[in-house]
């Protein structure tokens, strides 16, 4: 929790843009006041001196960012509040002309929400040491999204998150979770029993999935016999999860945004719109920001449904959560069952950390399944795990028959600790875009220790020569 809440002055004249930022920063525990032109700016800031950060696009209707920036510089003089930019590629140059001139810091269009709220942070954290952060893990934090870190700091944020974010993005590759933290983020909120719907957007071609999306009357289109509800209005009280956003057309996307905008659905072949009030989750295994900037993924959509972004890490990259999430399968599946949750032998257990798991948490899910189907033992050792029909599945790489039963074909500790932490570093680095300050604060090591390793691990950013 803070012991000081930082203040900030949003200057932004983009309704989405501002809203998404402005929710987002109350989320966070921040204190938020939104101006949409530089005079309301000017005007507050004459009234109120005491904030401790001010995020100002540069482009404003009235005026523009660094004009404005001047101007509080000569009348505020000393008590002008730092300032952290927002920009587009094309006025790089202004915010770094900025930067001499006085300003703390700049960000560019489009950006990651995460990496602004952690600049924003650092920069109210130097005004005012007593601002912690907000999300550092209790060590009480719950573990029902597994044992690693990048799991317990999600799971320890999902209750905040669930009492006011409407809005959510989920990201990770095929197979992490994404719906299984869905499902964790509407049971921790204020209404757990309300309905969860489930859409998989890739799926479904665009007439058939704007006639789910919305719903339609009867007679609506070749084929509707009968009238049907929509999930948007399925999920009204509860949350929905559109799956895979990234594979919606662009025309779907304008008409999901005005949705999201309105909070209001029409079905096909009806002129009543219908209220819904619900927590709308979006997924996706696609880089939205890369879509964004070649024009596959509409910008305003992606700031709106960005407010909150979860980051699923791949299972590759936390291993300690492999043998939790295999007791919490073998548990699940014994439940369904009505038998004894089975166990795993050292083997089996050996393997499958060693194993990458490119399908992720499914494809751990599945392997346990097929082995309860066909091993009728209590105890499922290394064999149990093989696909019948791919002996070979497990383990992934060497020699099948021995790499996880001969011990001398295992890596020494030391090998397979500095294995696991150059997997750890490389995932830190990639959260936070191979930001170096950044990356080193939240491993608790200082830059010169970060390179180093990054050094002997081999360890190079997008683009490194």
């Amino acid at each position: 929790m803070t012991t000081s809440s930082c203040r900030i002055l949003l200057v932004e004249d983009d309704p989405i843009m501002g809203e998404s930022l402005y929710d987002r920063f109350e989320l966070e525990g921040f204190e938020v006041t939104w101006c949409q032109t530089a005079g309301a700016a000017r005007e507050t800031l004459e009234g109120d001196r005491h904030f401790h950060l001010m995020v100002s696009d540069i482009r404003l209707p009235d005026l523009t960012g660094d004009a404005l920036f001047a101007q509080l510089q000569e009348t505020l003089a000393q008590e002008t509040p730092r300032t952290l930019f927002i920009t587009g590629y094309g006025a790089v140059e202004t915010a770094v002309d900025l930067l001499k001139r006085g300003a703390a810091d700049y960000i560019t269009k489009p950006f990651d929400l995460d990496a602004l709220i952690g600049q924003i942070r650092g920069l109210c954290a130097e005004e005012d040491p007593r601002m912690q952060t907000a999300d550092a893990v209790s060590a009480a934090a719950d573990l029902s999204l597994g044992k690693s870190l990048p799991m317990q700091r999600m799971a320890a944020m999902l209750p905040r998150v669930a009492a006011r974010a409407t809005t959510v993005l989920i990201t990770g590759e095929s197979g992490a979770g994404k719906e299984f933290v869905a499902h964790a983020l509407h049971n921790a909120g204020p209404n757990p029993d309300a309905p969860f719907v489930a859409v998989n957007c890739a799926a479904l071609p665009e007439n058939l999935l704007e006639a789910e999306l919305f719903g339609h009357e009867k007679g609506a289109f070749t084929g509707a016999t009968r009238q049907r509800r929509g999930v948007f209005e399925q999920a009204d009280g509860g949350t929905l999860f559109l799956d895979e956003i990234g594979d919606m057309s662009l025309a779907m996307q304008a008409k999901l945004l005005r949705v999201i905008q309105e909070r209001q659905v029409t079905p096909l072949g009806s002129e009543n719109p219908l209220d819904v009030n619900l927590r709308l989750v979006c997924a996706t295994h696609r880089n939205l920001r890369e879509y964004v900037d070649r024009g596959d993924f509409r910008e305003d959509l992606f700031y709106r449904i960005n407010v909150v972004h979860l980051r699923i890490p791949p299972l590759r990259d936390r291993r300690e959560d492999i043998l939790w999430l295999a007791r919490q399968t073998l548990e699940d599946l014994a439940h369904r069952e009505g038998g004894e949750p089975r166990r795993l032998a050292a083997d089996a257990e050996q393997a499958m950390l060693e194993h990458e798991w490119p399908g992720n948490v499914r494809e751990l899910r599945h392997c346990l399944e097929r082995a309860t189907i066909f091993s009728p033992a209590p105890v499922l050792g290394e064999a149990d795990l093989c696909d019948p029909a791919d002996p070979d599945h497990l383990p992934p790489s060497g020699d099948p028959s021995t790499a996880a039963t001969d011990p001398a074909s295992r890596p020494p500790l030391a090998d397979y600790l500095q294995a696991q932490e150059a997997a750890y570093i490389r995932q830190a680095l990639e959260h936070h875009e191979w930001r170096i300050t950044q990356t080193a604060e939240h491993l608790g090591i200082s830059r010169k220790n970060l390179w180093e390793k990054m050094r002997r691990h081999g360890l190079q950013g997008p683009g490194a020569e």
